[in-house]
C-alpha cells in the first residue's frame, strides 16, 4: 500500500475542500492511503474520510503567538517528531503556504505542491521538490481535487463531486450524546449565523425577519455558537422567539450530525456551510462581502444557491427562497 501525507492546516472551510481529492483518489489508486497534518482544532473533520489512516495534529497559530513561550518549542519538537515517523511516497501540500510547504519538506517524503503561478504565495513553491500547474481562478475545491490528482497522476474528469463524509456514523452517535441534554425538534433549520468578520455578519434584525418568516411553517430555526458574541447574538433570538432555539456548545462532529439531521440550512460565509454542502444540503449562502464564485458552498447536487453582495442583505427575498426550498408558498 503506497502511504501519501496531506498537508491541510487550516481553516475549517479549507480542510472540507479537501475532502472530495480523498474520495477521487480512493478511486483512482486504490492502494493509496493517506495521512494528513492539520490544526487541532480541525482534527475531526479529516478523521470523518474513510481513507485518512492518521491524523498529525499541530497549533501553528498558537505556536506563532507564543513563540516566546517555554512550553511552546518542546511542542513544536514533538510534532516534528511524529511528522518524521512514517517514510510517505508523497508529502502533498494542498495549503500553499510557506509553513504549509515547510512541514511537507521536513516530512519524510517527496513534496508536492502549486508552481508559483498557481498560488498566492509564490515563495512557497521554491520549498518543493516537485511542483504542477493549477488553474488559479478555479473553484478552492476543484483546485484541491487538481492538486492531488496531478501529483498522484489521474484525471478527475470522470469522478463525480464527492466529500466522502454523508452518513458517517460518528455524526449519528454524536446526536443520540446531544439528545440527553438537548431536546431536538423533528423538523428544524440550521441558522450558521457565526463568521470570522463583522463585515461577513447578517444583521440581528434580518435574523428576525427570518425566524418570523419560517417560524410559521412548524420548522425551528436552531442557532449554533463557537464564541461569545455568537453565544449573545443566539440567546437574544431564543429569548425572543419560541421558533429560535440556541443549541448548546458542540463539537463539529455533533453539529455535523444536526446539519444532516435539518430540512435546510441557512448561514453566513463560514466553514459550517462548506459542511453542509459536504453533506447535500439544500439552502443558502449569504456573502456580504467575498465572492461565492470561488469559495461558495459547493454541494453535490447543487443544492445550496450562494446570492452574494447587495442582494445577500435582502431578507425579503432570501425568505422567499427559503420558504420555497421547504416547498411552501410565500404568504
Amino acid at each position: 500500500m503506497l502511504k501519501h501525507l496531506i498537508v491541510k492546516t487550516s481553516s475549517l472551510g479549507d480542510i472540507v475542500h479537501m475532502l472530495p481529492a480523498l474520495t477521487d483518489a480512493a478511486k483512482q489508486v486504490p492502494d493509496a492511503n493517506f495521512d494528513w497534518v492539520t490544526e487541532s482544532s480541525f482534527a475531526e473533520i479529516p478523521a470523518w474520510h474513510p481513507n485518512v489512516d492518521n491524523i498529525i495534529p499541530n497549533n501553528l497559530r498558537r505556536w506563532h503567538k507564543e513563540r516566546f513561550r517555554p512550553s511552546t518549542w518542546p511542542e513544536i519538537k514533538i510534532f516534528i517528531k511524529e511528522l518524521r515517523q512514517t517514510p510517505y511516497e508523497k508529502a502533498i501540500d494542498a495549503q500553499g503556504l510557506i509553513k504549509s510547504a515547510v512541514i511537507a519538506r521536513l516530512s519524510r517524503g517527496k513534496s508536492w505542491g502549486y508552481d508559483k503561478h498557481s498560488i498566492r504565495d509564490p515563495f512557497a513553491s521554491y520549498l518543493y521538490q516537485h511542483t504542477v500547474s493549477v488553474p488559479y481562478k478555479e473553484h478552492a475545491v476543484t483546485r484541491n481535487r487538481l492538486i492531488l490528482a496531478k501529483s498522484l497522476g489521474y484525471s478527475i474528469e470522470d469522478c463525480p463531486l464527492d466529500y466522502g463524509i454523508a452518513g458517517n456514523s460518528d455524526f449519528r452517535q454524536a446526536l443520540e450524546q446531544l439528545a440527553i441534554s438537548f431536546q431536538i425538534p423533528d423538523k428544524f433549520i440550521m441558522a450558521l449565523h457565526g463568521t470570522s468578520r463583522k463585515a461577513k455578519e447578517w444583521p440581528v434584525e434580518n435574523w428576525e425577519s427570518f425566524i418570523k418568516a419560517i417560524g410559521n411553517t412548524g420548522h425551528y430555526i436552531l442557532f449554533p455558537w463557537g464564541n461569545d458574541e455568537e453565544h449573545q447574538r443566539a440567546s437574544y433570538l431564543s429569548d425572543k422567539y419560541k421558533k429560535a432555539l440556541t443549541v448548546p456548545k458542540s463539537s463539529l462532529t455533533t453539529l455535523s450530525g444536526l446539519i444532516e439531521k435539518s430540512a435546510a440550512v441557512i448561514g453566513m460565509d463560514t466553514g459550517l456551510m462548506h459542511i453542509a454542502a459536504a453533506l447535500d444540503k439544500k439552502g443558502i449562502g449569504i456573502y456580504p462581502v467575498t465572492e461565492p464564485r470561488l469559495s461558495g458552498a459547493l454541494a453535490p447536487g447543487n443544492q445550496i444557491e450562494n446570492i452574494g453582495g447587495k442582494d445577500s442583505l435582502d431578507a425579503s427575498a432570501i425568505n422567499e427562497k427559503m420558504l420555497k426550498l421547504l416547498g411552501q408558498e410565500p404568504v
